[in-house]
């Protein structure tokens, strides 16, 4: 009995880590085509990333909550605080990756793309997993 229930946890688990990854593929579609079009009005660039980041962000928030996690628990305005504290957080995380990538990489074509990838990279993970375990938690 307890194997099958270690088997359903996998299988819940890996549905879940897909359909992060597709979702966050979106939003990451969302924050990078905003960052560039923000970078292409001249606009500061840690201040087109903070923008690039908000509007990533509300993507998530409510496609995660759709069609990531659907088995969480709704407990409405506390989880929506929840995921407001945690996106606080990792806004300063994603923010600051990305200039202190900027102040360490070397000036080359592609240096704005990788700082962003990085930038995006550890916030992507910081919040799987305290979406799954906090935010949106059964």
């Amino acid at each position: 009995m307890t194997e099958v229930r270690n088997d359903i946890q996998r299988a819940g688990l890996l549905r879940q880590l897909t359909r992060f990854v597709m979702v966050g593929g979106f939003c990451a579609l969302v924050d990078s085509g905003t960052y560039w079009l923000l970078l292409q009005a001249d606009l500061w660039v840690h201040l087109a990333k903070a923008l690039s980041f908000v509007a990533g962000t509300t993507t998530a928030y409510f496609l995660n909550k759709r069609f990531t996690f659907t088995d969480a628990a709704d407990r409405g305005i506390g989880q929506a605080g929840g995921f407001a504290l945690l996106y606080t957080v990792t806004f300063f995380v994603n923010v600051g990756t990305n200039a202190l990538m900027l102040a360490l990489l070397p000036e080359f074509r592609w240096e704005y793309a990788l700082a962003w990838v990085i930038a995006q990279g550890v916030g992507t993970s910081i919040n799987f997993v305290l979406l799954r375990t906090v935010v949106f938690r059964h």
